[in-house]
Parts: C-alpha cells; sequence; structure tokens
C-alpha cells in the first residue's frame, strides 16, 4: 500500500496545489469557522460558501467520485445528530436548525477534504505547527501518518493467512470470534512494532522534535 493513500491527491501542480501551505491552512479555517457561525437565517450566505468550496475543490481536480464515497461515510453520523434537534425542540421549530447542522457539516467537512488533498501531510503538519501546534501532537501525527500504511500491510499479511487456513463456509459465531482474534493479535504486533521503533529511534538521538527542510 502506497505511503500517500490518505492525501493521494495531494501532489498535484493545480493553482490550489501551489499555494503556500499557512495560506490553505488560513483557507480551510476560515471557511469551516464562517460555515459554523452563520445564523440560520441566513441559508443563501451558506449556499454561496458550499458553492465557495466546491469551486475549490473542482480547480483542486479532486473526483466527485472520491467527495462522494467519503460524504457517504459521513453523512449517517449526521443524520443521527441532527435528528436529536427535532426530537428535543418539537419536529415544528427542530427541523430548520437540523437541515443547518447537516448543511454546516458537509460543508465544514468537504474544507477539511480539500485541506487534506491540496497539501502534503508532512506540510500540513509543518504548517499546524508554526501555527502553534503543540511538539509533542504534531509528532504523534506524523508516526500516525508514516505508519498507518504499515499497519494496514500487516493486516492485509494476517487476512490471507487466516483465508488459507481456513476451509468451506463457517458460520456468523466463528466469523465473529476469529475477528475478534484478529483484532487482538494486530494490536499487539502494533505494540511490538512500536517499542522497537521507540528503541531504534532513541538509540540514534531522537529528541522528540520533528524537523523538516523548510
Amino acid at each position: 500500500m502506497q505511503p500517500d493513500f490518505l492525501d493521494r491527491y495531494s501532489r498535484g501542480t493545480t493553482l490550489c496545489h501551489r499555494l503556500p501551505a499557512g495560506v490553505k491552512l488560513l483557507l480551510a479555517l476560515a471557511v469551516i469557522v464562517t460555515a459554523v457561525s452563520l445564523p440560520i437565517s441566513q441559508w443563501p450566505l451558506e449556499g454561496c460558501l458550499a458553492c465557495v468550496v466546491f469551486m475549490g475543490l473542482s480547480v483542486a481536480k479532486i473526483p466527485l467520485a472520491y467527495l462522494w464515497r467519503r460524504v457517504v461515510l459521513l453523512l449517517p453520523l449526521v443524520v443521527c445528530m441532527a435528528l436529536t434537534v427535532p426530537a428535543s425542540r418539537g419536529f415544528a421549530a427542530g427541523l430548520e436548525i437540523m437541515a443547518a447542522v447537516i448543511v454546516r457539516a458537509i460543508v465544514s467537512f468537504l474544507a477539511g477534504l480539500w485541506l487534506v488533498n491540496v497539501t502534503p501531510f508532512d506540510k500540513l503538519i509543518a504548517a499546524l505547527q508554526r501555527c502553534g501546534m503543540p511538539r509533542l501532537f504534531a509528532a504523534m501525527l506524523a508516526f500516525m501518518y508514516r505508519y498507518m500504511f504499515v499497519l494496514f500491510d500487516e493486516l492485509d499479511r494476517m487476512r490471507t493467512a487466516r483465508k488459507s487456513r481456513s476451509f468451506g463456509s463457517r458460520g456468523a459465531w466463528s466469523e465473529w470470534k476469529t475477528t475478534a482474534t484478529l483484532i487482538g493479535l494486530l494490536l499487539i504486533r502494533a505494540l511490538d512494532r512500536a517499542e522497537r521503533i521507540h528503541g531504534a529511534m532513541s538509540s540514534r538521538g531522537w529528541s522528540g522534535r520533528i524537523r523538516t527542510l523548510d
């Protein structure tokens, strides 16, 4: 699995990609803060903001299929959260707020997707660190990105080994037990690998600070 599978479109050559990382971060934050802060009565401005976000995604040449798959994953969570509003305030007064919550969440989510897919993750972490992000948190995010694809490769190997040792159809309960065992083994292997990586980095003078060329 490629190490840039999380931000696969971040190394393009469009106008959005050529902007400085700090500028892109500020633009995304401005869109998110504006989307959350707009009053419900100003729904035309929310629509204009959504058009601006879609324009940025189009300029960055991010495929609609990629965006749609991620929005579909977000929608159930957002809808479940939004349904609590009319349930607590009454359906007559809460439907408008529910619609506003869904629109704000989708616009903010698309703005975050735009930021991640026009900025390589290492440059995004460096920009966040320059903006005041704690050094420890920046290091955790950098290592999470670096070793997440290694964890997925390990999971693929374990799943392949499990399939090669199982024959015929199995019941649902057996599948649940096997999956739980697989997750437990993956956690143990991840902890063991983390200990080895920490020991190797400490022996090479790791001081806890992420250093970049720029």
